[in-house]
């Protein structure tokens, strides 16, 4: 993940600036009960003095910008910065801008002591950045990034830098798009909307689909969740295409994307999960749109439920979801889905291909995998199956036996002739193994993914 410096940021704030854009205030202080050779500064072997209770006194000073930050005090988080350079003042100022739009519950830096290096007459140190957003994150975000001090001529530090690219590339963390561009947030209960300059127009049609998102998706999931989400709305695809393991690897084939943010502790946590919309659905809102958010609040709502479980099923269900507040009529189908069933189907489709170039037709053949259980055996048989998939070393096939009386075969060639049955019906099969049944179906379900305008049939 590249990011560009922050000090080269221009007046505009358009380029990049780092999670914590950090500057100190620091006065050279030791507590009363010190000696004076403690309290008495110190020089290395080139004659540099260095203060005594740095550590201390670097701590000091981020508390105190913390508070100001949570207090919306912006000239006092941008005490000591170095004046001297307008565009690191600037990007400071524009991340203060995007970080007092933000519900903070919790805002706090931590020194970590043992990171610090001096570099002539300056000073390296990492710095913990915790992070909570209030009715949103249940815990607190924790990211680490570098900050380069240096002393000024009346016993002050000031933070000269907060840019090091060697370190960031060794330490990677995912910036959230208030952490590197300006963004609009735009908030209601349950929704925050991160949008920029050019993408803000949509918010407010975009929210109302949210916040009804959120009411449907939360009477088809049975499991307990926040009824909330934080969603980056944003007018390209420069925060999509940082995160890691993207589906397909190419941000210009996904409409939308369900990602975890991380606690940044060594246990890897999830502390919550969002979503991204790519910025061409900004423009289209209507019932392919309103579905695909109810598609990634499914992911939302089953968080790490759908962790271990095989990509067919996460992404079936969330498409089974997605379209249960739709008529049949409404309910379609990629076409490439429907030729894959026509075609004959040997299996589930597997997680190491699920996103190749054949995925709208994964996720169709997955959604109606799910949507025969749900005819044959109920809608609590695809909870039940998740929660038993989801468990470590669980066999698939195993599994389905168990539950169900299915193998993966098996399944995969009857939810195809459910799909021929509802969208194909006259379909006359060469292969006999995919007849469709005698009798149709009344339960069909669309597809999520990136599919062209044309290449979808309907009921």
């Amino acid at each position: 993940m590249s990011i560009i410096p922050a000090e080269r940021w221009p007046a505009r704030f358009a380029t990049a600036v780092l999670c914590s854009l950090l500057v100190l205030s620091l006065p050279a202080c030791s507590d009363s009960s010190s000696t004076s050779e403690r309290s008495a500064p110190t020089t290395d072997a080139s004659g540099i003095e260095v203060p005594p209770d740095l550590a201390e006194a670097f701590t000091a000073t981020l508390e105190e910008r913390a508070t100001a930050l949570l207090t919306r005090d912006k000239e006092g988080f941008l005490t000591g910065i170095d004046r001297a350079d307008p565009g690191f003042v600037t990007a400071q100022g524009g991340y203060y801008d995007n970080l007092a739009q933000l519900p903070l519950g919790q805002f706090a830096y931590d020194l970590d002591r043992s990171s610090m290096v001096r570099e002539d007459d300056q000073y390296w140190v990492v710095v913990e950045v915790t992070m909570q957003l209030e009715q949103f994150d249940p815990q607190p975000v924790v990211t680490r990034d570098r900050f380069r001090f240096a002393p000024k001529q009346d016993d002050r530090f000031v933070v000269s830098s907060v840019t090091d690219p060697e370190w960031e590339s060794a330490n990677d963390q995912q910036k959230q798009p208030w952490d590197v561009v300006p963004v609009l947030a735009r908030a209601r209960p349950g929704v925050l909307g991160i949008f920029d300059k050019a993408s803000v127009a949509a918010a407010e049609p975009l929210m109302d689909s949210i916040e009804q998102g959120i009411g449907n998706v939360s009477a088809t999931v049975p499991y307990e969740w926040r009824d909330s989400v934080v969603v980056y709305a944003l007018s390209d695809t420069k925060f999509l295409a940082s995160l890691d393991d993207l589906p397909g690897g190419d941000p210009e084939k996904l409409d939308g994307v369900a990602f975890p943010v991380m606690a940044g502790d060594e246990e890897g946590r999830v502390v919550a999960t969002r979503f991204a919309l790519h910025p061409s659905m900004l423009g289209q809102p209507g019932t392919e749109r309103d579905r695909l958010i109810r598609h990634e609040l499914t992911h939302v709502a089953l968080g790490q439920r759908d962790d271990r479980a095989p990509a067919w099923l996460s992404e079936g269900i969330a498409e089974w979801v997605s379209v249960q507040p739709l008529p049949p009529e409404l309910r379609r189908l990629p076409q490439d889905a429907l030729g894959e069933a026509e075609a004959g189907v040997r299996g589930l489709p597997g997680d190491g291909t699920f996103n190749d170039a054949g995925s709208s037709a994964n996720y169709g053949l997955s959604w109606w995998a799910c949507e025969y259980l749900v005819a044959g055996f109920g809608a609590e048989s695809l909870w039940r199956l998740l929660e038993e998939l989801n468990r470590p070393g669980a066999v698939q096939d195993d599994v389905l036996e168990s539950l169900v009386g299915l193998s993966s075969r098996m399944l995969a060639r009857r939810g195809a002739k459910m799909m021929i049955n509802e969208y194909d019906p006259g379909f006359l099969p060469s292969d006999p193994a995919v007849t469709p049944p005698a009798t149709s179906t009344d339960a069909p379900t669309a597809a999520t993914g990136p599919t062209e305008p044309g290449n979808i049939v309907s009921p």
